[in-house]
């Protein structure tokens, strides 16, 4: 029995020992990890996530170590992640800030988990941005895309979704994204975009002889945005398209939204004349006496006034 003792005694010393050699292990590598965290963030986050494992192992003797290791390790790995950002490295942060959230979740470092949360649609619009600035037109609407997808009535995102397709020359799809900004908080800024694009289709339109085309698009301009140019491009394509009842409306329009524009007392003259074409000699002698004191029409203007007396 006096022997059964002893080694229950030597037995007991022993594992004294082996325990307080794995306690000073961890201290080390705790230590460690404090050290390199101004230095070495990686490495720091290799001891402390090692230090954590073995005060685990240790149950209540290591709870202290194990209790400083869940506050530190979450706030650590956002430090690397913000590191991330600043380097404008966007997919590499997103991914970080992931773990990050993961991490924050299983420790209960909720103050941190909010800040990942937060932190990435921030990170992708960042992306983003910096693509579009680029004019990497393709890759910024997809960043945008993502973002829109997460968080699909955000307006601003749309709206910037909407500039990438249309620099990527994807109009119909751009005109799908403004019309979604214009729906959640973007109308103006969204609306003057795509009046914009419909200016852009009317007049590539006419140049190109769709005169039908032309005045459809030019007409969807001023249905988002107050346009003199738009009811120009309409009443020349009208009238060209032989359609000159249309001309004169359109054309009206214009003289009614750019009453002073250079063009104005040549485009009076054109109304002056369809009308006479008509046979409307009272609306002909309108528009051809606000032609009158044009300087390249008005003396042409003058001769149609007298010969209409």
């Amino acid at each position: 029995m006096k022997k059964l003792i002893a080694t229950l005694a030597t037995l007991t010393v022993a594992l004294g020992a082996a325990f307080a050699q794995d306690l000073a292990a961890v201290t080390e590598l705790y230590n460690a990890g404090a050290e390199a965290i101004s230095t070495d963030k990686a490495g720091a986050l290799k001891s402390f996530e090692e230090a954590l494992k073995l005060a685990e192992a240790l149950g209540e003797e290591g709870q202290e170590v194990v209790t400083n290791c869940k506050n530190i390790i979450p706030n650590l790995k956002m430090s690397m992640a913000k590191d991330l950002v600043k380097e404008s490295k966007f997919d590499e942060a997103v991914a970080a800030l992931q773990d990050v959230e993961k991490v924050a979740q299983a420790y209960e470092a909720l103050d941190v988990l909010d800040e990942a949360k937060e932190l990435i649609p921030q990170i992708k619009m960042s992306k983003a941005g910096n693509l579009l600035n680029a004019k990497d037109y393709a890759g910024a609407a997809a960043a945008y895309q993502e973002i829109l997808d997460a968080d699909p009535e955000n307006g601003t995102v749309a709206l910037r979704l909407g500039v990438a397709l249309n620099g990527a020359g994807k109009l119909d799809e751009a005109k799908a994204a403004f019309e979604k900004a214009a729906a959640h908080g973007q109308e103006a800024t969204a609306n003057k975009q795509l009046g914009t694009i419909y200016l852009k289709e009317a007049a590539a339109a006419l140049k190109a002889k769709k005169y039908a085309d032309a005045v459809a698009a030019a007409v969807k301009v001023n249905d988002y945005t107050a346009n003199a140019q738009a009811w120009q491009i309409a009443g020349q394509a009208s009238q060209l398209a032989g359609k000159n009842n249309d001309a004169i409306k359109y054309f009206e329009k214009y003289l009614e939204a750019a009453p002073t524009a250079s063009n104005a007392g040549a485009i009076a003259y054109t109304v002056g004349a369809l009308y006479q074409g008509a046979k409307n000699n009272a609306k002909a002698k309108e528009f051809y006496s606000k032609a009158a004191s044009d300087p390249k029409y008005g003396a042409e203007a003058k001769k149609m006034l007298d010969a209409l007396k």
